[in-house]
């Protein structure tokens, strides 16, 4: 396992190297050199590489250079691209598994350390909110379930479900959208459904053991991969852009922009996201149809508090604070502008 583990280091480190240098050839000499390994070696390390579906050009007396790489999220597609210090840094890819979420949880309950992630090209049982089942088909989005170990109390873990939507609506805004969040853990585009976020947490009753944040982006499916009963809802970040996404530079990018946020978060306090949060809102200022599990609520989306709730100001003038429940947001307006 420990010879796995190094030689895969060591082809992520080739992968950098190469990444860093563009259409430039890299020497062999100089990739033997920032190893330590011989050229023989390093060799080896690029025919391992070309297996994988890596295509490496080699040419004598120049050296070596990427010419693409396939569309996997394994860390040696990721990792070279971030620029995270714990987030995304140890990586669980999975071919296929139930639900990343149950397995970052299994992991957590295990020791697993703070920014450990799962990441799975399909899931045969995604997990939604209130036990809804989510879509992914293998290969074309992103599905992934962070494992988080803040010092926070118990009562102050549904905050990281709106930190983690607002990285998410920034992210995809850097790709060209008008992405939005519906409180509380979805993000669409253009009113329809492009993301989602379930956040589960083991804890005490005065501190959290650990959060698991799983998210699932709709990055290349079209409209044929979603049930009919979701295509009026549903969309994805190719759908919207009219071309495909790559799916590793984007993960990189959110997991980064996740990482900054939760930074920023752990360090200041909720309030400097609670304010980029109501920027980003596509819920906030709308008549609403508020469900929970035991009662409905009608009436116009003012505020969230300090603690991330939704206030509802009903048509008697009442203010209600809604810690959870389904949004049917009743009056659709024009969402945010990309920035």
């Amino acid at each position: 396992m420990a010879v796995e583990s190094t030689e895969q280091t060591q082809e992520e480190l080739i992968l950098g190297f190469l990444s860093e240098s563009g259409e430039d050839y890299t020497s062999g000499e100089a990739l033997s050199g920032k190893l330590g390994l011989s050229r023989t070696a390093v060799w080896k390390r690029v025919e391992a590489l070309r297996t994988k579906g890596y295509r490496i050009e080699a040419v004598p007396a120049r050296g070596y250079r990427l010419v693409s790489v396939p569309d996997r999220l394994t860390s040696l597609e990721v990792v070279p691209l971030l620029s995270t210090h714990d987030l995304g840094r140890t990586l669980h890819h999975h071919d296929s598994i139930g639900s990343t979420n149950e397995v970052a949880f299994r992991l957590a309950q295990d020791g697993a350390e703070h920014g450990e992630v799962v990441v799975a090209e399909q899931q045969t049982a995604g997990k939604g909110r209130r036990g809804r089942a989510w879509v992914s088909p293998p290969g074309l989005n992103l599905y992934f379930s962070a494992i988080l170990r803040p010092e926070l109390p118990p009562q102050r873990a549904p905050e990281l479900t709106l930190v983690t939507a607002v990285a998410l609506a920034e992210t995809l805004r850097d790709s060209g959208v008008a992405a939005a969040i519906k409180w509380p853990n979805d993000v669409h585009i253009d009113g329809r459904k492009v993301a989602g976020i379930l956040t589960e947490l083991s804890a005490e009753p005065e501190r959290v053991h650990f959060v698991v944040v799983g998210v699932g982006v709709n990055l290349n499916c079209q409209a044929d991969h979603f049930p009919e009963e979701l295509r009026a809802t549903a969309t994805s970040l190719s759908i919207a852009r009219g071309e495909k996404v790559h799916r590793a530079l984007f993960a990189a990018s959110l997991w980064t922009r996740l990482e900054e946020w939760l930074d920023l978060y752990l360090e200041t306090g909720f309030d400097v996201v609670r304010a980029r949060w109501k920027e980003l809102s596509s819920t906030l200022g709308q008549d609403v149809l508020v469900r929970t599990d035991r009662n409905e609520l009608r009436g116009l989306a003012v505020d969230i508090d300090p603690s991330g709730a939704l206030l509802v100001q009903t048509e008697g003038g009442q203010v209600e604070r809604v810690l959870a429940g389904d949004v049917e947001q009743l009056r659709p307006r024009q969402g945010p502008r990309a920035r």
